[in-house]
């Protein structure tokens, strides 16, 4: 473990092995660190901090930091973040309210610099946040999303897995998994495909999932009618359940399709 003399790092902090803390970071109380995690100068990591292994702070960053919610009293919360995770520059995380009691960012992440991850929100594993996007209390983001540059996403939202965002997008409704969304408005723009082909899935998965949202989207029909005639006429697969699911479960509605 490396600590500089210029951070202020408390005595009961937990600290992994091989950890490194630079110069003028400030280190609070009740955190974790993992091992071979890296807090680069100047980063403060407050009470209540649970950082995996393998992570990298940079300059500035906040993690659990005091909710900005009227509505948080003090009372006790966690700010989660998985392994091998990256926070950029003036990058902010933070921790729960009574809501849900902990804000989680998953693994493999990449918050870049300024963007902001509030309370109670829980961020998938290998997710990316291009700087300055911000997403707002209690919302859901699965895995392998991509917020790109200046993307605000409104509470409450739900994003499904392997999503891809424009930048400057302004999200205000749930976004289902395996889309691109775009446009202002923001509407359904087609499927990531080419994050899917980086990922593994064939050809013939994506067209699958194509062939799902053309039925969502184009078709003349209402989103329950649309899910009812794709659950009865597609065959069952993992990927079809998932987009049903998502459609059925949606509390603030989806997206809506491309426009003409």
């Amino acid at each position: 473990m490396s600590i500089h003399q210029m951070s202020v790092v408390h005595p009961k902090a937990r600290i992994g092995k091989d950890v490194v803390i630079e110069a003028f970071c400030s280190i609070e109380e009740d955190l974790e660190i993992g091992d071979k995690t890296v807090i680069k100068s100047g980063a403060y990591i407050m009470n209540g901090a649970r950082i995996g292994k393998d992570c990298l702070i940079y300059p500035g960053a906040v993690i659990s930091g005091i909710p900005q919610d009227l509505k948080f009293k003090g009372e006790y919360s966690l700010a989660i973040i998985g392994d091998h995770t990256t926070i950029r520059e003036c990058a902010t995380i933070s921790r729960g309210t009574v809501a849900k009691g902990k804000t989680v960012v998953g693994s493999h992440c990449l918050l870049m610099a300024y963007t902001h991850v509030a309370h109670d929100c829980e961020v998938g594993n290998h997710c990316i946040l291009v700087n300055n996007s911000s997403i707002a209390g209690e919302v859901v983001v699965g895995d392998w999303t991509i917020l790109g540059g200046g993307t605000m996403v409104h509470q409450f939202v739900h994003i499904g897995e392997h999503v891809m965002f424009r930048g400057g997008s302004l999200v205000g409704k749930d976004v289902p998994p395996y889309v691109l969304a775009g446009r202002d408005p923001l509407y359904y723009c087609g499927v990531n495909s080419v994050g899917l082909r980086r990922r593994g899935f064939t050809n013939e998965k994506i067209n699958e999932i194509q062939d799902i949202y053309r039925t969502l989207f184009n078709q003349g029909m209402n989103y329950s009618e649309a899910i009812v005639y794709i659950e009865n006429n597609y065959l069952q697969t993992v990927e079809r359940d998932q987009i049903i699911q998502f459609v059925r479960s949606s509390a603030r509605g989806i997206i809506k399709g491309m426009l003409d």
